[in-house]
């Protein structure tokens, strides 16, 4: 792996792509710490520091900690992200999008537009829900956030919020198209990181101060390790369905006659789900602190039941997770359109008939494996309400942001040996970092 490491700097191409990526990264980082006009910074950091909980804490973690800050790029890049997955789910629905889809490289364009314009109007519209949030909002103290409010401040802060998200995803348009790995992934996986040093120098105080034992925390670490193995070994594992192909005569030339195999990922929705979950779940929360207990007593109940670490809180969780594991999964992945394909071109699947009964058969263990994964997406994304409610870590461990950051590291490590590999060069792996079981 070492030797792997050396081989990037004997590749001009490949050290290029990787500098400028870091350069990017280092400017998104950057931009999270300029801050947006007429925000009492104290008050802002306050206010969400008692707000871990809700709907804040979550939109938090994906910028990067701008939004505690209330940064230029406060919003982040989740807007493009919500715009994108939009997008994506009105291409089942709306034909003109679906003929897009299908017209390649053109239509893919033509949907990227889309997304952009999709993702101005969801900032605008965010935008001018924070600042108006903004102005009702004061830090446990009393301490107004915005002092000097108005129409002025908030017509200033809808433009610089929409300018920062915009800059910030043509800045993950740029790392896709010249640097390497996917642009978008590796700005969140940035933002998440950035958190990574302050928690390592508070667990080692901690530990300084006697309230983790080195044996307790060596348990942690060895846990650490293995739930990193795990994410790893399901993320990189496929169920490969065979399929043969009849040999065929074009003019003079013989086709087909091959074996090849589909891939079928057992985490097939990715993060989507628990992201969606936590939205949701997280939701009463964040309405409940901008309401008082007089007002809707239901509802305070219900954020009570709802609490991480409360029984029905994960309960709830875990089925939010598997009703969108198979959502997403039934709309980004269709049996019958792969099927029809494969008759096409003269596939079929081995002692299965082609047409409907291939669809059928796939979409059977499609189902498994979708369940499996969602076992699996569960269990990492309930983790840290074991460690941090059940055994007292004091520090968080898991979740979403564990599955995003093992997740686009590992695809950022297969596109940089990919282009190692493609030039004879000895990758990271004998037997490649990412190729699936």
């Amino acid at each position: 792996m070492i030797g792997g490491f050396q081989n990037i700097s004997k590749i001009p191409e490949l050290k290029r792509r990787i500098l400028f990526s870091l350069a990017m990264l280092a400017v998104y980082r950057l931009g999270c710490h300029i801050p947006t006009p007429g925000i009492d910074g104290a008050a802002m950091a306050a206010f969400f520091g008692s707000k871990q909980g809700t709907l804040f804490g979550l939109f938090d973690m994906f910028s990067g900690g701008a939004l505690k800050r209330m940064s230029v790029m406060a919003l982040g890049i989740m807007p493009y992200i919500s715009a994108a997955i939009i997008i994506e789910l009105l291409q089942v629905v709306v034909p003109y999008l679906e003929k897009l889809k299908k017209e390649g490289e053109q239509g893919r364009k033509k949907i990227t537009q889309y997304t952009r314009y999709g993702t101005v109007f969801l900032c605008m519209v965010q935008g001018f829900g924070i600042a108006v949030g903004l102005e009702r909002m004061s830090s446990p103290g009393g301490a107004m956030v915005v002092p000097v409010g108005g129409w002025g401040f908030r017509i200033l802060t809808v433009m610089t919020l929409t300018a920062g998200t915009t800059f910030l995803m043509w800045l993950g348009e740029q790392i896709t198209e010249r640097g390497i790995g996917n642009g978008i992934s590796l700005i969140i996986f940035a933002g998440i990181v950035a958190r990574f040093p302050i928690a390592v120098a508070n667990t080692f105080r901690l530990i300084g101060t006697g309230e983790i034992t080195p044996f307790f925390m060596a348990l942690i670490v060895a846990l650490m390790v293995a739930v990193l193995g795990v994410i790893v070994f399901v993320e990189s594992g496929q169920r490969r369905i065979p399929v043969q192909y009849a040999k065929r005569v074009v003019g003079r030339k013989m086709y087909g006659g091959q074996s090849t195999h589909l891939p079928l990922k057992v985490n097939t929705a990715g993060v989507i789900p628990p992201i969606f979950a936590s939205s949701i779940i997280m939701f009463p929360a964040t309405i409940a602190n901008f309401l008082s207990a007089k007002q809707l007593p239901w509802l305070q109940h219900i954020v009570g039941f709802l609490a991480p670490g409360h029984i029905l809180y994960i309960l709830v969780y875990v089925a939010f997770i598997f009703f969108f594991c198979y959502f997403y999964t039934a709309v980004h992945f269709n049996p019958v359109d792969v099927a029809d394909n494969m008759k096409r071109y003269g596939g079929f699947v081995p002692g299965i008939r082609p047409g409907k009964n291939t669809a059928d058969y796939i979409d059977r263990v499609l189902t498994r494996i979708t369940f499996s994964g969602a076992i699996y997406v569960s269990a990492v994304c309930v983790l840290p309400q074991i460690l941090i409610y059940k055994l007292n870590v004091p520090f968080y461990f898991g979740g979403t942001a564990l599955l995003i950051v093992v997740g686009v590291a590992m695809d950022t490590m297969n596109q940089i040996e990919s282009h190692m590999l493609t030039r004879h060069y000895e990758g990271f792996m004998k037997k490649g970092l990412g190729r699936a079981r």
